[in-house]
């Protein structure tokens, strides 16, 4: 090589290179939405806020509906528990020793000639 180019190089070399002692920031940037945007976050906002509302007032109404069918299945339990002390009732009234005494209290008499039986089919 040259004595020039040797020079060169020397210098390249001995030169300090020149740092900045901050390097430069990139500026930070901020992602604003645009109107279009904040429209469909609030439109979907207000879609579950009302679906959720919905939600609720429907299971309610179930709530009711089913308190509604307890209560009548009670109703009919005591009704058939009625109904079944009234058979009973029935059964014991109409047995033939009791019948016997109510018609020798109202004036009759057994006459074994004049029976008939009836049968059930």
């Amino acid at each position: 090589m040259s004595n020039l180019a040797k020079k060169i190089q020397q210098e390249i070399q001995q030169q300090p290179i020149s740092t900045p002692k901050h390097k430069p920031k990139a500026p930070k940037k901020y992602y604003s939405l645009t109107p279009g945007e904040r429209v469909l976050i609030f439109a979907f906002g207000v879609m579950v806020c009302i679906g959720g509302s919905f939600m609720v007032s429907k299971q309610a109404a179930i709530y009711d509906v089913n308190k509604e069918i307890q209560l009548v299945e009670n109703a009919i339990q005591e009704q058939q528990k009625v109904n079944s002390d009234l058979e009973i009732q029935i059964s014991e009234l109409s047995t033939y020793e009791r019948i016997k005494q109510q018609a020798e209290k109202l004036g009759l008499t057994f006459n074994e000639d004049n029976v008939k039986v009836v049968r059930e089919q």
